[in-house]
């Protein structure tokens, strides 16, 4: 087989030097082992289902783990994974330890694996392990029997002193192991599983040699179940030549039809979901991986972000993550490791937005989509959420917090969804600059409570001045208003002639004042009942029963006062009463102003 030469390796070699000795690329070659495969046929294919998962949380996470779990913390693992939905887990390797073999026993002799869940352990090709490891499982209904060797050229070469042909005498003196011990326990139903180990440092030809050699031994076209493992034990290229690894392999592989590929993708590049993704797109059936990656060195394939990522496309992924905060807290208890914030999916900050743009386009998104639900046939659209938060047991509230970078569209979808204020664009304008000063001088993050606080102190709690009392009475066309209004302690009568209550205040208002007063701007909205109103100086006119609302209503006034623009808010079971409160809460804060 013929393997691709790396481009311009020489030349770029010969011309660069490297400024520092200790960081000297020129210590590293390309990867060598990439099959020619100029007519691949993956690049063009779509993942449209779901592979066959199997977790290995339990024995390559354990492994990797500080302090390994105890078989409490492994039963409560177990458990979690048969919950999400697992219907392959290799618990361990009962060869190794002896805490592996009980737990083994445990869930043998205690009933609990379910009839359609299937126990896979580990095992190196070696006689005593094996014999072990079959005792392990006596009584088991169904098993997978997972025999390994290492088949690449560093470890051939360095590590076991041996030739092509040994290291695959090895592998073949593995699989007849498995067959002989099988037999002993003929009331199990066993599996076998073969990996090539560093399948993908591995000349692909030569991995295909030995599977072959495995499958003359096991005969899976007899009706024996075989799984041909084919791991990246250390991710050492890119997922396109991975993916032409596993397509070559698929391909040249005698007994094809017969066998479940599976694969087995490590993060040492920081790409193992999309090696995973690739490999399955290239022929593979099936993946092996853990729950949030935790493996060794940079970890093993996250199943969970593989599985999520065709939720995400509409391909149902046959595990079930809807309790994701109960899942992750099991994960990272028993692995005693965080979860980074940033993490896909299920990190802190993931569907978390501080950016003044991402939070106005996802506000502007969800809003869309309520206003024309059936336009969008229920399909999730939303700008930088890839999926709905709340499928994976997370709240809106998590979409949107506010800091110093936060704009407009942050404010008001945190007051729309968790209080109800529907702000119009130029009471958000007004209101986030108050915000974003908040955030500046404290520094952090604010919190849903804070940002609500301050909503109330800037508009909803006018000082001295307060609305009484009023009666509006049409007379002839023209609209008479006759209140008393609370201002700096003391108790004023206001009287006004307009249009509408808004206008006559407005002008009985600036009568008693001499200030010149106009309206510039006009909104108002019901508050969702759920919202309870946070002005609690609400007050029921029964003179005008005709203008309340089934809810609160919430109106937002910008009022030019001498020539300057202040925007104010009133809320009350009364339209009426709201709108006047909020003229005067405008009012308020230019009174307050200019006493500053």
């Amino acid at each position: 087989m013929s393997q691709q030469a790396p481009h311009h390796a020489k030349s770029t070699a010969a011309k660069i030097t490297p400024k520092h000795a200790a960081f000297d690329f020129q210590k590293y070659r390309p990867f060598a082992f990439a099959p020619s495969l100029p007519d691949r046929t993956w690049p063009s294919k779509t993942l449209e289902k779901s592979p066959i998962w199997a977790s290995v949380d339990l024995r390559d996470g354990n492994q990797a783990l500080i302090d390994p779990m105890t078989i409490e913390q492994k039963m409560r693992f177990f458990k979690t994974l048969v919950g999400v939905g697992f219907k392959e887990i290799e618990i361990g390797f009962p060869s190794a330890a002896q805490v592996e073999f009980d737990f083994a026993r445990k869930l043998i002799e205690e009933n609990h694996v379910p009839e359609d869940v299937t126990l896979q352990v580990l095992v190196q090709a070696r006689e005593h392990l094996i014999a072990r490891t079959f005792e392990s499982l006596a009584g088991a209904k169904r098993a997978i029997v997972h025999v390994y060797n290492s088949t690449c050229r560093i470890q051939r070469e360095k590590v076991y002193g041996k030739d092509k042909a040994e290291i695959k005498e090895i592998a073949i003196a593995g699989a007849n192991l498995l067959v002989q011990y099988a037999a002993k326990y003929p009331e199990t139903e066993w599996v076998f599983q073969y990996s090539p180990e560093s399948f993908s440092q591995t000349e692909t030809e030569y991995a295909v040699e030995v599977c072959d050699a495995v499958c003359e031994v096991w005969k899976p076209e007899t009706g024996q179940e075989v799984i041909l493992n084919l791991p990246a034990t250390v991710e050492a290229s890119m997922p396109n030549v991975f993916a032409d690894q596993v397509e070559y392999f698929c391909r040249h592989l005698a007994k094809r039809e017969h066998v479940t590929i599976s694969l087995h993708t490590h993060n040492d590049r920081g790409c193992a979901v999309a090696a995973a993704e690739l490999g399955v797109l290239a022929g593979a059936d099936r993946i092996e991986g853990t729950l949030l990656g935790n493996g060794e060195r940079t970890g093993n394939m996250d199943i969970m972000v593989m599985a999520m990522n065709l939720f995400s496309q509409g391909v149902d992924p046959e595990l079930d993550f809807s309790d994701m905060s109960e899942i992750v807290q099991v994960v990272s208890e028993c692995n005693n490791l965080p979860v980074h914030p940033r993490h896909p999916y299920v990190g802190e900050l993931v569907f978390t937005a501080f950016s003044g743009s991402h939070q106005d386009a996802i506000k502007k998104s969800l809003d869309y989509n309520e206003q024309h639900k059936e336009q969008t046939d229920n399909v999730w659209d939303v700008a930088y959420l890839p999926i709905d938060p709340a499928h994976i047991g997370r709240s809106y509230q998590d979409v949107v917090r506010i800091n110093s970078q936060s704009g407009k569209g942050g404010v008001a979808y945190i007051l729309q969804r968790n209080y109800g204020f529907n702000l119009p664009r130029w009471m958000q304008i007004d209101f986030s600059g108050v915000v974003q000063k908040q955030a500046e001088s404290t520094a952090r993050e604010l919190q849903n409570d804070e940002i609500l606080q301050t909503f109330e102190n800037t508009y909803l709690q006018q000082g001295n001045f307060d609305l009484l009392d009023y009666s509006v009475n049409n007379k002839a066309g023209e609209v008479f208003f006759n209140g008393q209004v609370q201002m700096n302690n003391e108790t004023i009568t206001i009287e006004g002639t307009g249009n509408g209550p808004l206008s006559s205040f407005i002008n009985g208002l600036a009568q008693h004042t001499g200030k010149s007063l106009h309206i510039i701007n006009y909104a108002e909205h019901a508050i969702n009942p759920q919202h309870s109103a946070s002005n609690g100086n609400s007050i029921d006119d029964d003179n005008n029963s005709d203008n309340k609302t089934n809810a609160n209503a919430a109106a937002y006034i910008q009022l030019n006062v001498d020539g300057d623009v202040y925007s104010g808010i009133g809320t009350c079971s009364s339209t009426v009463s709201a709108m006047l409160k909020g003229a005067l809460s405008a009012f308020a804060q230019a009174t307050s102003k200019a006493a500053a």
